[in-house]
């Protein structure tokens, strides 16, 4: 079992930044593709960026690319989402989660593909 636990949400005016933060625990030993998807009121849940652990391969929505970054801290087993010029567009609530699937953007960027989710942080933006 993987435990997921997100930190760092919060009401943020646009064009500000925040951090968000997925600390990970249980079954870890071998890393494994990490994510951020985010969910808005009504809506679907959305890729958002991924990482890979061995290569520090990452994917992007194209709507974040350029903006947000997403990196890991492999000694703390920990995955971190730097957002940026944050719009209000982006108010949802945060998902980090760990897939045990290996391929490329086309099998990260689908929910579907994940085993473990954490419990979601809110980032609402004030225009």
């Amino acid at each position: 079992q993987v435990q997921l636990v997100e930190s760092g949400g919060g009401l943020v005016q646009a064009g500000g930044s925040l951090r968000l933060s997925c600390a990970a625990s249980g079954r870890t030993g071998t890393m494994y593709p990490m994510a951020w998807f985010r969910q808005a009121p009504g809506k679907e849940r959305e890729f958002v960026a991924a990482i890979k652990w061995g290569i520090s391969s990452t994917y992007y929505a194209d709507s974040v690319k350029g903006r947000f970054t997403i990196f890991r801290d492999n000694a703390k087993n920990t995955v971190h989402l730097q957002m940026n010029s944050l719009k209000p567009d982006a108010t949802a609530v945060y998902y980090c989660a760990l897939t045990l699937f290996q391929g490329d953007r086309s099998v990260y960027s689908r929910h579907s593909n994940y085993n473990y989710w954490g419990q979601g942080t809110q980032v609402p933006v004030s225009s």
